[in-house]
């Protein structure tokens, strides 16, 4: 599983993530797969698409997981 650090910021919004991990190729699509149901946050369907992603969090879409670190 891979970390996602979070630097000097004290949280990520979940469609930048999906972004800045290269799972999708626009904020477009995040909000689409995001409305969708397609995305997990801690095991759980997340639908909120500027949903404050915290370190210690997990995010899952289309196999792939990455867990956001401080």
């Amino acid at each position: 599983m891979a970390n996602f650090s979070l630097g000097k910021f004290p949280h990520v919004d979940l469609c930048d993530l999906l972004k800045l991990e290269g799972w999708v190729e626009s904020g477009a699509q995040a909000k689409v797969v995001i409305g969708n149901g397609e995305v997990l946050v801690d095991g759980i369907i997340e639908s909120r698409k500027r949903c404050k992603i915290l370190p210690g969090q997990t995010v899952e879409f289309a196999g792939q997981r990455v867990t956001v670190i401080a």
